[in-house]
């Protein structure tokens, strides 16, 4: 590591001296090169190779499976949904479905934990549900919905899953260590998730019955420790919320996407594509975060340029093009993102 960088590690140290870090992994890239790459956890069991539940951190990630198909030409952002998936009610666009303005930001239809596992159900409630707005008028995080919207989409127009897409067209290519739907050797990597709060998981459920805690909440499970900790969640594809990712895999990703959709001489993205996968698409209330948001395709895109996605528990990984770096941060102590603006503070000091 750079001298230049040492305050970031100190900074990281001294989270998990103190407890407000239990376990995570942060890579940072600058001027196209790794210059931070730190894991630890109190136990002292965190390895290179560990891998991490990073919630939200996954949702570009999935758009980035069906963006690579439009840079292909097998789709376009304005296809109607229904053009490529037949008896899908919504009258939304893909590029309402990848800015979150589709309307449908959640599972109509109460189930089970366990259907975390049932793909074509939850891909059937969706097909057939009736919008909360009208696309295109309105954003809200679809939460849940996200991943099954676009990886549904991957699977009518590839016939490959989003799972098996994203480890043989873009993971295995970019050298990236992440994926959705884990076999049991990759489960045996994973950290275990914990709360840094015992409230937090109803905190951040919000008010019973809004329209966020609806959107969260069902099929229940995705904030409760015995199931996203199981063998059942790891191996489900639930692409909105469940990647496991190292944080060195998450940097890389966006220091290919930084550099124009090139990484060590692969390009797998073109540069026409990642410019409009990172413009603003819609900038306005969100309905389920309560508060404004800046939609791009799959990501979000703050007032300094920077473009990326945070998970809840205070996982992020994000491009910052004007400063010239790359952040990734994978934890699976669940928490406010007060630990991130720290290490992102004492970066931008380094700068």
């Amino acid at each position: 590591m750079p001298d230049r960088f040492a305050p970031v590690r100190d900074c990281f140290h001294d989270l998990l001296a103190t407890g407000r870090e239990t376990g995570a992994g942060l890579t940072i890239w600058y001027d196209g090169h790794p210059v931070v790459d730190l894991g630890a956890d109190s136990r002292g069991a965190w390895r290179p190779d560990t891998l991490v539940n990073v919630y939200s951190v996954g949702k570009p990630v999935a758009a980035l499976c069906l963006l690579l198909l439009v840079d292909r030409g097998r789709l376009d952002l304005d296809d109607p949904v229904a053009t490529h998936w037949p008896g899908f009610r919504t009258p939304a666009t893909v590029r309402q479905v990848l800015s979150h303005t589709a309307g449908l930001p959640t599972f109509p239809v109460a189930r089970p934990a366990e259907a975390v596992a049932d793909w074509e159900l939850l891909c059937a409630d969706l097909a057939a549900a009736d919008p909360e707005w009208e696309p295109g008028s309105v954003a809200g995080e679809h939460a849940w919905t996200y991943g099954h919207l676009v990886g549904e989409l991957v699977r009518r127009v590839d016939g490959r899953s989003v799972g098996r897409f994203l480890a043989e067209e873009i993971a295995d290519l970019w050298r990236l260590d992440l994926g959705f739907g884990l076999g049991a050797a990759d489960q045996r990597r994973c950290a275990d998730l914990s709360y840094g709060d015992p409230a937090w998981p109803v905190r951040m459920l919000g008010e019973p019955g809004s329209l966020r805690a609806r959107a969260l909440g069902n099929p229940p499970g995705g904030l409760d420790l015995a199931v996203v900790n199981s063998p059942l969640w790891r191996g489900a594809q639930v692409p909105a919320v469940n990647l496991h990712a190292t944080a060195s895999a998450l940097a890389r990703l966006y220091a290919g996407l930084a550099a124009g959709g090139t990484l060590d001489g692969v390009r797998l993205f073109s540069p026409e594509l990642v410019a409009e996968a990172t413009r603003v698409q819609y900038d306005g209330p969100d309905l389920v975060l309560d508060r404004r948001a800046c939609w791009t395709l799959g990501m979000q895109r703050e007032p300094d340029g920077s473009w990326g996605m945070g998970g809840i528990g205070g996982s992020s990984a994000w491009a910052d093009p004007e400063r010239g770096y790359v952040f990734a941060y994978a934890t699976a102590h669940l928490a406010d993102h007060d630990r991130v603006d720290e290490l992102v503070e004492v970066l931008h000091s380094c700068l």
